[in-house]
């Protein structure tokens, strides 16, 4: 009989919980979901429909008390903010506790490797989504293809929470998915990636003008604009060598160029707060970053300031967000990313009948028989609901089947770890299959690369 302990009962923790109730019963385990805001935690703990599953409260921040809720437990998944990984982990080693999270693995997670394993513990880490999915699914095409001795040339990834496309009525077709704020922030800092043989870089104030697009079966054409750093992926996917090395976010066409007058204004700055902010009007925010000129318009200096034209599609999604309206911000103090990213989440909130999609694509780039060829690979997923999101879903139930696979003894590794080798990928992956989580392969011949073109 396994105790298993889930904390954080955040909006990507339904379907985790819910396929952890379904089997409690089965496998006569007990469920416990904590959270700092217990009536959150009972919320989301009837979501298990199981009476194996309990609410809890916790702070992490009174450790007798945390400690000891961890010490009553046998696994631990962790759906707190990413920064609180690194302290729920010491307090897994020392209670002798295994540990699975969605987060990226950090410093101090990697240096708890080696007590992780001569305790003979799992911290499974990067298990969710991205990272997750994407590790698991790109891995097992890749070692497949290094398995028939295929040379691996290139290895471009995508993934986007969107809109379902029955829901795509507002000029950006898009609404937060997943986190606002790590929107708001995406892209901050130098961007590196490898393309046909060469190292690449995309200053932050570039980053959404430089875009691709991509076609997916049936769901039609989207944009891909490239993740901070792909060349850590060099050693976490074994690729030294490779000639292309991309990892991107997917939006709908359109999208990047309107957020790029957000990033060239300044309005996702988080480096210093504002001043007045408590009498601030949507309005007023655009135009503190604007030239002073009483004559013209907001509208009129901030078209001047980008070269848009007044009547542009990107003035219109800045008119429909409301952006040049005379409504309170609504907050007391804030950093220009704080306050665009509280206005934004008054259009762009997911509404209670409302479904989002996730979107991932890979395409492998290999050589066989000196003829140059390439997989692409996709999944796409539909949330049920406002609660049972696409993002939920697919964040969630890896960490579910990953958990029930330590539960029932069938993941042996320790120490700290990514799913990035088969004895972790594959059983999760089948599992997720089972859910209605695949993709869909393709293949097709490719134009020989012309290096010395590039």
């Amino acid at each position: 009989m396994s105790k298993i302990l889930i904390i954080g009962a955040g909006r990507s923790s339904s379907s985790l919980i819910e396929y952890l109730g379904k089997n409690a019963g089965e496998f006569q385990w007990t469920v416990t979901v904590a959270d700092h805001n217990l009536a959150l935690a009972k919320r989301k703990a009837l979501l298990a429909n199981s009476p194996h599953c309990q609410a809890a409260h916790t702070d992490i921040n009174r450790k007798e008390q945390f400690g000891n809720l961890i010490k009553k437990h046998d696994i631990v998944i962790s759906m707190a903010p990413a920064y609180m990984h690194a302290a729920i982990a010491r307090h897994c080693l020392e209670l002798k506790k295994h540990l699975i999270t969605a987060s990226y693995v950090g410093p101090k997670m990697q240096a708890l490797d080696d007590q992780a394993r001569k305790n003979g513990l799992l911290f499974l880490n990067e298990c969710g989504l991205d990272p997750g999915i994407d590790h698991m699914s790109a891995m097992r095409v890749i070692d497949r293809l290094k398995s028939q001795e295929f040379k691996l040339l290139g290895f471009e990834t995508f993934t986007g929470g969107l809109l379902a496309p029955v829901h795509e009525d507002n000029p950006w077709n898009y609404k937060f998915t997943w986190n606002p704020r790590n929107i708001v922030l995406a892209g901050r800092g130098c961007v590196k990636f490898i393309q046909k043989g060469r190292y690449k870089f995309i200053p932050y104030h570039k980053l959404f003008r430089r875009t691709e697009i991509l076609n997916i079966p049936q769901y039609g054409y989207f944009e891909g604009y490239a993740n901070r750093d792909s060349l850590k992926y060099l050693d976490v996917y074994r690729l030294k060598g490779i000639q292309t090395l991309y990892r991107g976010t997917l939006r709908r066409p359109g999208f990047c160029k309107a957020w790029d007058t957000f990033v060239q204004l300044g309005a996702t700055d988080d480096s210093y707060e504002m001043e007045d902010v408590h009498n601030m009007t949507h309005r007023q925010f655009i135009n503190s970053f604007l030239s002073y000129n009483p004559s013209d318009s907001v509208e009129l200096k901030l078209a001047h300031y980008l070269k848009l034209e007044l009547n542009s599609e990107i003035m219109f999604k800045l008119k429909w967000l409301g952006m040049f309206d005379e409504e309170p911000i609504g907050l007391k103090k804030g950093t220009p990313a704080q306050i665009l990213e509280h206005i934004l989440k008054k259009k762009w909130t997911l509404g209670p009948d409302e479904k989002d999609i996730i979107v991932m694509l890979h395409k492998f780039d290999y050589e066989e028989n000196g003829k140059h060829k390439r997989i692409q690979s996709h999944m796409v997923i539909e949330g049920r609901d406002s609660t049972h999101t696409g993002m939920a879903l697919t964040v969630g139930l890896p960490i579910a089947i990953a958990t029930k696979l330590l539960a029932l003894g069938k993941l042996t590794a320790t120490g700290v770890h990514r799913p990035i080798t088969p004895e972790l990928y594959n059983p999760i992956l089948n599992e997720l299959e089972k859910v209605g989580i695949q993709f869909h392969e393709h293949n097709e011949n490719i134009e020989p690369l012309k290096l010395n073109m590039i």
